[in-house]
């Protein structure tokens, strides 16, 4: 080997060698500088919310008005059943009402001025009787020292005598109560019965409402489960409806990566399907592992820890661009993270 080729293989090899460790630092420096240095991508699916709608009340079905697809707006009437039955039954509580609206009014009022008039007289035509029966004992008595009367002939007289003072004190009697009129328990139970009543007619005006069953959000119909004619039993589904706002989006952080996010968090959110990029925030973080780590919790173990997080989207199309159970990519600004971290200590 020549003498003059060895210091310049050995000048190449510095050379080389400067160069690769000059673009590793150029490297380290780009990647410690560049903005995805902070950013955080997570991996997620958007929620499936839907709601199983059903009659209180069980009938035949009268009216179905939406079909699979369509677009609801919330307070939209979307099945009927036949009320006739439901109409019957509240004309039915409101008679009860009626009748014990009725016997609570007379027992406030007492009794009418005739009634009490009636047991005057009753007491009169008792006073009268037993004046008379006063008179025949004191007669009949007279007469049995003369022999005129006999002592069986007394004695009926006598038991005569307290036999009217006794109708006599039970016409007055009678002639008391009517004069005050109803006892404060008889009214107490007048008002219970109304008060029952009452409840009767509103459960059966609730009822014949629940023949009407309307949209309790906005949404699209995914399931028509009956049709008009149908019999059903009350809470047997009619519809299936999905609902689409607000959009949630469920997703999950590993537990080395759960300090670089708060709630709160402002989210980039996209799907496979266009090149559209949603907002969002973090909403909530669980704060319960999904995964439950051994007794012993080694630092490899810790890493296997994973927290749900909830995302609601700003800007979801009208049109459901974000399907549920649609798969996304969320990417996190954890240097905004920490800034919110950092106000909030």
């Amino acid at each position: 080997m020549s003498p003059q080729r060895l210091p310049t293989r050995k000048v190449r090899w510095i050379v080389m060698s400067l160069a690769v460790l000059a673009a590793g630092t150029a490297w380290l420096w780009t990647q410690r500088t560049s903005p995805d240095h902070d950013l955080l991508r997570l991996y997620g699916n958007v929620d499936i919310r839907e709601v199983q709608l059903a009659f209180r009340q069980p009938g035949r079905v009268a009216q179905m008005t939406f079909d699979e697809g369509d677009a609801v707006s919330v307070g939209a009437r979307m099945a009927l059943l036949e009320a006739q039955p439901y109409r019957d039954a509240l004309a039915i509580t409101e008679a009860s009402v009626q009748v014990a609206q009725a016997e609570l009014n007379k027992l406030r009022r007492g009794l009418r001025p005739q009634e009490i008039a009636q047991a005057q007289e009753a007491v009169n035509q008792a006073l009268a009787a037993a004046r008379d029966t006063e008179r025949n004992y004191r007669r009949q008595s007279g007469l049995l020292a003369s022999g005129a009367s006999s002592q069986r002939t007394v004695d009926a007289a006598r038991a005569a005598k307290d036999q009217a003072i006794a109708v006599v004190k039970a016409a007055e009697a009678a002639l008391s109560q009517a004069r005050e009129g109803f006892r404060s328990e008889d009214i107490a139970a007048g008002e219970a019965k109304l008060a029952a009543a009452n409840a009767s007619r509103a459960q059966a005006a609730t009822a014949l409402a629940d023949t009407e069953l309307l949209a309790p959000s906005n949404g699209t119909v995914i399931a028509r489960v009956r049709e008009p004619g149908s019999m059903i039993a009350n809470q047997s589904t009619v519809y299936s409806l999905s609902l689409d706002a607000p959009v949630y989006v469920r997703a999950y952080v590993e537990e080395p990566d759960l300090g670089r996010i708060a709630p709160g968090t402002r989210v980039r959110v996209r799907n496979d399907s266009s090149d559209k990029v949603y907002q969002g925030q973090i909403g909530f973080i669980s704060p319960r592992a999904e995964f439950t780590p051994k007794t012993v919790e080694t630092t490899d173990l810790r890493t296997d820890l994973v927290y749900r997080l909830r995302i609601v989207i700003d800007n979801a199309d009208a049109d459901t661009g974000l399907r549920q159970g649609m798969p996304v990519t969320i990417e996190v600004d954890t240097g905004t993270a920490a800034d919110m971290h950092a106000k909030g200590s």
